[in-house]
C-alpha cells in the first residue's frame, strides 16, 4: 500500500473532526475577528468599521491594565500554592499507612465538585454573618469581630485564591502521585543507606522523576488560572470595587453588561492571544526540559 494512499485515507478519517472543528471553532473565531474591527452593539445596529480603534482603546485603558495585573497576581499566587500543596499531599499519600486509600479518594472530592458548587460553599464559609471562618477565628481569639472577607478589597482576592487552591490542588497531587509511583524503590533504598536526609532524597532522587509531570501540571493550571471566570463570578462578580475583576470577567462585562460587542470582541481576542503566547512559551519550556532530561 503506497504512502500517498495512507496519507489520503488518514485525512479522510479526520475529515468529520475537521468539519466539526471548523464549524464550532473556526467560523466563530473568524466572525469575532471581523466584529472586533467595528463599533457594533450587542443588540441593534451592526456597527461601522473603526479599524484598530477598539484594540488601542482596550490596551491603553486603565481598566485593562489594572485587570491584567489582578489576573497575573491571581494566576501566579494560586498556581504556586497549588503546586506546593499538591506535591506535599502526593508525598504524604505515597507513604504506607492505614486508611491511605480512603484518604486518596477524599482528596479527589474538591476537584470533582463542580466549580459553581465549590464557589457557593466558600461563599457560605466566608459569609460575614454566619460564616464558618469567622466563627472559628472568633472562638480561637484570633478575630475580635466578624469580617466581610469577600466584601473588602484588601481580603477578597486572597479569599478567592484560597478557594481556587482548595478546588485545584488535587489535580497537581494526582499527577505528582502518579509520577511518584515510577520512582524505583531500590534507588530510594540506596539513598537511605547512603545517609541522605529527606530534603536530599527529594532533591536528588524524587524531583528528577517529578519534573516532567509537574511541568505539565504547571502548564495546565497556569492557563486555566489566567482565564478564570466561573469561581470569581459566582463569589464576587469581580467586586468589591473591581478588586477581583479578571480579564475574562472584563470581557463579559464589556460585551454583555455594557453591550459593546465590538470592543468586547477585540478584548476577547487580546486575551486569546495572551493565553496562546503563554501556552507556546510553556510548550517550548517543556520541550527544552524533555530534551535536557534525555
Amino acid at each position: 500500500m503506497s504512502g500517498t494512499w495512507l496519507t489520503t485515507r488518514a485525512w479522510l478519517l479526520m475529515l468529520p473532526l475537521l468539519v466539526v472543528m471548523i464549524s464550532v471553532i473556526g467560523w466563530p473565531l473568524v466572525d469575532t475577528v471581523g466584529l472586533s474591527f467595528t463599533d457594533a452593539k450587542l443588540v441593534g445596529t451592526e456597527g461601522s468599521f473603526v479599524g484598530i480603534d477598539n484594540y488601542v482603546k482596550m490596551l491603553s485603558g486603565s481598566n485593562f491594565q489594572r485587570t491584567l495585573v489582578t489576573t497575573a497576581w491571581f494566576a501566579i499566587v494560586s498556581v504556586a500554592a497549588e503546586m506546593v500543596i499538591g506535591v506535599l499531599a502526593a508525598l504524604l499519600l505515597n507513604q504506607q499507612f492505614r486508611g491511605r486509600t480512603a484518604l486518596r479518594a477524599l482528596m479527589i472530592l474538591p476537584w470533582a465538585l463542580p466549580t459553581v458548587v465549590n464557589a457557593t460553599l466558600w461563599r457560605l464559609i466566608y459569609n460575614p454573618e454566619y460564616g464558618a471562618l469567622n466563627a472559628a477565628l472568633t472562638q480561637l481569639g484570633l478575630l475580635d469581630a466578624y469580617r466581610s472577607w469577600l466584601g473588602e478589597p484588601g481580603t477578597a482576592l486572597a479569599a478567592l485564591i484560597v478557594a481556587d487552591c482548595w478546588k485545584n490542588f488535587p489535580l497537581v497531587a494526582l499527577i505528582a502521585l502518579a509520577a511518584l509511583q515510577a520512582v524505583p524503590r531500590d534507588i530510594t533504598a540506596a539513598s537511605l543507606v547512603d545517609g541522605a536526609g529527606p530534603l536530599a532524597r527529594f532533591r536528588f532522587v524524587i524531583l528528577p522523576y517529578l519534573a516532567g509531570p509537574l511541568m505539565v501540571a504547571l502548564v495546565l493550571r497556569t492557563i486555566e488560572a489566567f482565564k478564570v471566570f466561573d469561581i470569581i463570578w459566582v463569589m464576587t462578580r469581580g467586586g468589591p470595587a473591581n478588586s477581583t475583576r479578571t480579564l475574562s470577567i472584563l470581557v463579559y462585562q464589556e460585551a454583555f453588561s455594557f453591550q459593546r460587542a465590538g470592543s468586547g470582541a477585540s478584548l476577547a481576542l487580546i486575551v486569546t492571544l495572551l493565553v496562546t503566547l503563554l501556552a507556546a512559551g510553556y510548550a517550548a519550556l517543556v520541550r527544552k526540559t524533555a530534551g535536557s532530561a534525555a
